[in-house]
């Protein structure tokens, strides 16, 4: 049997937590210290951007490096107690107790045991400080037994079935609980926080967690946001729609400002006027858009829009609460920008989709809304609108911009010819409709839109070197043959040697697919192919495309032009003259014949004088 009791010095809740410890501790420290790749695998190399990656990968592993630093100082504690702990053989060997080996005969077992005997007789060993007579007694009784336990028959069976000299023992199992817990006079203090616990921390929690998921859509935003985005966006939405459904969402996204708050509306006020009068109607047009139904902009909604606008022209903020707030509603940004793309493409609008696009590269740069070309030089680290406005004659394009910048010997020339080498100019290779292992595109197939895409950095060169006919051929099939492998596979993107990028790869672009099911009905099907860039403001790339779908052609089945007209005088002739169908007429019947049989006789002749 088992006989339960509470281990009232923790050694098995020492030896638990330091398993759990360990099983939650070595995967973790290992992902953090093992190199993991960089989610940005060949970003800008320009010192401004090295920079914003190490500051985010800071930020992003700041707290998981203390949770770390915390677990393995608990963990060492726990380390530390185990080993202070005594603990004991679970196994009973006797001659780890006498100190011989397992080897050793009868007769040797008899002579050592005879010597140990002499040795540490309670009448041979006198009593000390540290050694009492329970002790002395206790060490000669273990000797013995450990002797009997191989020399005695039956105490030697009781050893091997039960582990014991002397037979079956109660199993004791403790119970990492302190004896506090269990007293009676304690019981109702005990029962009271168990109630608190499971009857109202627990169910709290539980609700806070099952609410909380109901209020949030698939995109992680909140359901009253993707509902201001529904109503707010329509099929010829403008940059400003959008901008103020954006900043609709903040209401819900956005914690309602605290009361100390109130001590930065001066200088989100500074900020209100200094952007007014730099953007002018466009701001005014958007803070009216995001007004609700009784004509007020909620708080909100306007720290918000004001925030997302200093970002947008670059406008400096002094107070470090600001600073933390506007950093908030900027990386909440990417995720209402793709709920929002969602509600456009799920209705089919070109034009929210395509703004919804482009915003995302205004607030990556860090550049007003409808920049002109001038302005979107201001991409390149280190330049400003004023020192495009210096450079003569005025650059229109990056590489003009790198050129004058490095006859002037200007210091920021190496950051901007660092930053064009990567950048992200995007050019449409090829963009067609294909089904697998078919020729033509029939109705209701499932079609893959495949597209290959090149980066073209300002300032490359596209042109490629002539091939012979055959070496043509021959890179076609290949490509052809890369195509149809890339297909069949379940990613949507083709997959890029590990360590290289697209240029560096044995084709210089890279091919994408998406799948959908054709319609289904025959006929031409006008697209257009939009590709935009997220990350770089004006870099987009589109093309026109058409999907031809046709019926499909059975084998042995006659074409249209294998099947003869049906006779004037014939019932199919006459319903076909109904409908204003072509007959054949009686005498072109005949002339058919007579030059058949002429074809005849002719063939006849020609095998008859073959023959003579």
């Amino acid at each position: 049997m088992a006989a339960y009791e509470y281990d009232e010095g923790g050694v098995m809740a020492t030896y638990f937590l330091i398993t759990f410890l360990a099983l939650i501790l070595v995967p973790f420290t290992l992902s953090s210290f093992g190199g993991a790749p960089d989610k940005i695998t060949h970003g800008c190399d320009c010192d401004a951007c090295v920079e914003q990656r190490k500051r985010t990968k800071k930020l992003e592993g700041g707290s998981l490096a203390y949770l770390l630093a915390t677990g393995w100082a608990i963990f060492a504690l726990a380390v530390y107690r185990a080993s202070k702990m005594k603990g004991t053989s679970s196994v009973y060997d006797p001659f780890e107790i006498l100190g011989i080996a397992s080897s050793a005969s009868e007769k040797e077992i008899k002579s050592h045991f005879k010597k140990l005997s002499r040795m540490y007789h309670p009448d041979k060993v006198k009593e000390t400080a540290e050694l009492t007579i329970e002790a002395i007694q206790d060490r000669f009784v273990s000797i013995t037994k450990a002797y009997k336990s191989l020399t005695d028959e039956t105490i030697r069976r009781n050893w091997l079935e039960w582990n014991n000299p002397d037979g079956p023992q109660t199993t004791s199992m403790g119970i990492a609980l302190p004896p506090w817990i269990v007293e009676s006079k304690n019981n109702v203090w005990v029962l009271g926080v168990y109630g608190l616990l499971f009857g109202g921390a627990l169910p709290l929690l539980v609700g806070r967690w099952w609410f909380g998921n109901r209020q949030k859509t698939k995109d992680g935003i909140n359901a009253r946001s993707a509902a201001a985005f529904f109503k707010s966006i329509t099929e010829e939405a403008t940059t400003e729609e959008v901008v103020s459904a954006l900043g609709k969402a903040y209401e819900w996204e956005l914690p309602t400002p605290k009361k100390n708050a109130q001590a930065l509306d001066a200088e989100l006020d500074e900020l209100d006027k200094t952007i007014s009068q730099k953007v002018g109607q466009q701001y005014a047009e958007v803070k009216r858009l995001a007004k609700d139904a009784n004509g007020d902009l909620h708080e909100s909604r306007r720290r918000a829009l004001i925030l997302i606008y200093a970002h947008l022209t670059r406008l400096p903020i002094q107070s470090p609460a600001l600073q933390t707030e506007q950093r908030q509603v900027i990386l909440q940004t990417p995720l209402l920008l793709n709920a929002l793309l969602n509600v456009s493409t799920a209705r089919n609008w070109l034009v929210p989709t395509l703004s919804v696009m482009r915003l995302n590269s205004y607030l990556a740069q860090a550049l007003p809304l409808n920049a002109p070309p001038r302005v979107r030089l201001t991409q390149l680290p280190g330049v400003s609108k004023a020192d495009i406005d210096a450079l003569t004659p005025r650059p229109r394009e990056m590489t003009e911009v790198l050129s004058a910048l490095q006859e002037k010997g200007d210091a920021c020339a190496g950051q901007v010819q660092k930053a064009i080498q990567k950048w992200g100019r995007v050019e449409i290779v090829d963009a067609v409709f294909k089904v697998i292992g078919e020729r033509i595109i029939t109705p209701s197939s499932i079609i893959f839109l495949v597209v290959k895409l090149r980066l073209v950095p300002p300032g490359t060169s596209t042109e490629k070197k002539d091939l012979s006919v055959d070496e043509t051929k021959r890179v076609a099939a290949a490509n052809e043959k890369k195509d149809e492998e890339f297909l069949l596979t379940k990613g949507d993107a083709e997959d890029v040697p590990k360590g290289k990028t697209t240029g560096e790869s044995e084709r210089d672009y890279r091919t994408y697919k998406i799948q959908f099911q054709g319609p289904p009905s025959t006929g031409v099907f006008t697209w257009k192919v939009f590709v935009v860039s997220d990350t770089y403001v004006a870099e987009e790339a589109n093309r026109d495309i058409t999907l031809k779908i046709e019926d499909a052609v059975v084998d042995g089945e006659p074409s249209e032009d294998e099947i003869s007209e049906p006779d004037e005088d014939s019932l199919a002739g006459q319903m076909a003259a109904m409908r204003g169908g072509q007959v054949k007429k009686k005498g072109e019947e005949s002339e058919e014949e007579s030059g058949t049989d002429d074809d005849e006789e002719d063939s006849d002749s020609s095998s008859d004088s073959d023959s003579d």
